[in-house]
């Protein structure tokens, strides 16, 4: 939740990690496929399709980023942004 993040570019991120690129790929899908049918949305920009190890897609409001296991850890988008407040779902 960067909603009392001054600097923040967007209200909530959405940080997950997949163990290979087809599952990274697969979970940007996913993501993509649940959103369209809850609220009839698409992001406003995806990116990161061709290599597989960092998906972004921003929702405007929302920013998912689905990392390959090892770009998530090298990364650490929680620490860069550890102003926030962090929940942990699953």
């Amino acid at each position: 939740d960067l909603r009392k993040v001054e600097s923040a570019v967007t209200d909530f991120f959405v940080i997950c990690h997949g163990t290979s690129s087809t599952q990274v790929e697969a979970i940007a899908i996913n993501i993509e496929d649940e959103v369209k049918k809850a609220l009839n949305e698409t992001p406003v920009h995806a990116e990161g399709y061709r290599n597989g190890e960092w998906i972004l897609l921003d929702y405007f409001n929302v920013v998912a980023h689905i990392f390959l296991e090892e770009k998530r850890d090298f990364y650490k988008l929680e620490k860069l942004w550890a102003d926030a407040e962090f929940r942990k779902v699953g």
